[in-house]
């Protein structure tokens, strides 16, 4: 038996931040970055709690690869003053703070869960609506994904105003995060028609709108519509999970830090490649996915092989290069680490539903086949 469930309540389109005002909050933790703080941009939200006559703390000390340090820090600094609501503005690291921050305040008080409201400023994780949450442990120097339906946010607000400063680079890995979570989800042993839904309109939004996006970070449309991608292949995932592009993503990024959405854009098209040759059903996915695109796809493995021909040629249009070693790491280094990463990706939650469950020696050929690959 299959489930699906919607608890997050979206909210969508150009001045959706308002909504905020709508929301119970009379004491509010805003967790973010420096920069959001440097650059102003948390003002916008600030200014709003002012307006309701909230008071709020700032919580700006989340870094890339959020770690249990942090969300420990962010915890202890509101011990004294327990929030109602917790609000995330940024990317995929404050949001996963955020969340972990509001899930662990209900483990040291017996007050309710704070709200937990997401503002995402990128269009990538989709983590304002899945129950996901992943923290790095330092002393072990891995990704810890932590799965808990209480970790699902109450409210995101889809607001992509605040996208249309992020830098090219950024909103290309990005994307291409949103893309690797559409497959992942359609491919993945879980998938539903449900999911798939969602995962395809992701899909076919990611390949329309991330070139124009890269090209031109005020379009406000294509920003929009990137936005919304990644909430609905958010959904996707969080029903269906996902499959060993990321598996080897989180153990990768967490070995070298290479930001997550550039990390499975350097592997996805060796594990679909993978995928479909050792999994009839992997194959005839992608051929429906190939032929959402209008790829050729008279043959299941013709479709198949559209695909990843697409997926590469996208990672080429939007400026990422093929190859780990393109990301300045050192071969000696990464294969120093590689059987950690090895055993780290095989243990992780998302090789479960890949549709060919590997071995560790399948693992250490992707890696090294993504190392060295330039196209």
């Amino acid at each position: 038996m299959n489930h699906f469930i919607l608890k997050t309540k979206v909210f969508m389109g150009h001045g959706s931040l308002q909504e905020l005002t709508k929301l119970p909050i009379t004491n509010a933790c805003v967790v973010c970055d420096p920069y959001m703080v440097q650059s102003g941009m948390v003002q916008r939200v600030t200014q709003v709690l002012e307006q309701m006559g909230a008071r709020f703390h700032i919580f700006s000390e989340v870094v890339p690869d959020p770690t249990t340090d942090v969300v420990v820090a962010g915890v202890v600094r509101q011990a004294q003053d327990l929030p109602d609501a917790v609000i995330a503005l940024g990317g995929g690291s404050a949001i996963d703070t955020a969340k972990a921050m509001s899930f662990l305040y209900t483990q040291i008080t017996a007050r309710p869960k704070p709200l937990c409201v997401v503002i995402p400023t990128t269009s990538g994780t989709g983590t304002e609506v899945t129950s996901f949450s992943v923290i790095t442990d330092p002393q072990a120097q891995d990704k810890v994904p932590l799965v808990d339906d209480r970790l699902l946010p109450d409210v995101a607000i889809l607001d992509a105003d605040f996208t249309l400063s992020v830098p090219p680079s950024v909103t290309a890995d990005t994307g291409m995060d949103v893309l690797t979570h559409a497959i992942e989800a359609y491919v993945s042993t879980d998938a539903t028609d449900f999911s798939d839904a969602l995962a395809q309109k992701a899909l076919a939004l990611v390949f329309q709108y991330l070139p124009q996006a890269v090209q031109n970070g005020q379009d406000i449309q294509a920003r929009e519509h990137l936005h919304n991608a990644s909430c609905m292949a958010g959904v996707a995932f969080n029903h269906a999970n996902l499959g060993i592009s990321h598996s080897l993503a989180h153990a990768l990024g967490a070995k070298f830090h290479i930001p997550h959405g550039r990390s499975n854009a350097l592997l996805l098209p060796e594990v679909m490649a993978y995928n479909a040759k050792g999994s009839q059903r992997a194959a005839e996915r992608y051929c429906e996915l190939a032929r959402c695109l209008n790829l050729p796809c008279n043959q299941v493995q013709v479709g198949a092989g559209s695909l990843i021909r697409a997926v590469r040629q996208l990672r080429k249009t939007v400026g990422i290069p093929g190859g780990i070693a393109s990301q300045k790491v050192a071969r000696e280094d990464f294969c120093a680490k590689l059987d950690d990463m090895v055993q780290d990706a095989l243990a992780d939650t998302c090789t479960r539903t890949n549709p060919r469950i590997p071995t560790a020696q399948e693992l250490r050929e992707l890696y090294l086949n993504s190392y060295s690959s330039s196209i």
